[in-house]
């Protein structure tokens, strides 16, 4: 039986914002929406997506699965992130590695690489 990867489910207290961040930071859209929750993705038909889902608590601890963003050029698309409402983070990462890490606006963490061509470097 074969399977893929539908979508990616975050919780977040503001959904609307959240996918309003999201969607800029990915030049994706909004393909499905209620009070509950968001579904976005490049189009209707392009998987995975991402549906944020609306939870009563703030994010309290560190991510234990995150984004990974591949960028053209990784100064130029933090700048642009943090223009849109990211923050740099520290979460033990060190000064010696080659991605950004970054908090999107209710403090989920995500990486901005260097450009990358495959999944192995």
């Amino acid at each position: 039986m074969a399977v893929s990867l539908y979508t990616i489910a975050v919780d977040a207290h503001d959904v609307k914002a959240l996918a309003d961040f999201w969607t800029q930071a990915l030049d994706w859209q909004i393909v499905y929406e209620d009070p509950e929750e968001i579904i976005i993705g490049a189009d209707a038909s392009a998987l995975p997506g991402i549906v944020f889902l609306r939870v009563p608590e703030e994010k309290t601890i560190k991510n234990r699965l995150h984004l990974d963003l591949n960028p053209d050029d990784q100064q130029t698309e933090v700048d642009r992130l943090i223009a849109l409402g990211a923050r740099p983070v520290d979460v033990g990462q060190g000064p010696e590695v080659t991605w950004r890490v970054l908090a999107d606006p209710e403090g989920n963490e995500f990486c901005v690489l260097r450009p990358k061509q495959t999944l192995l470097g």
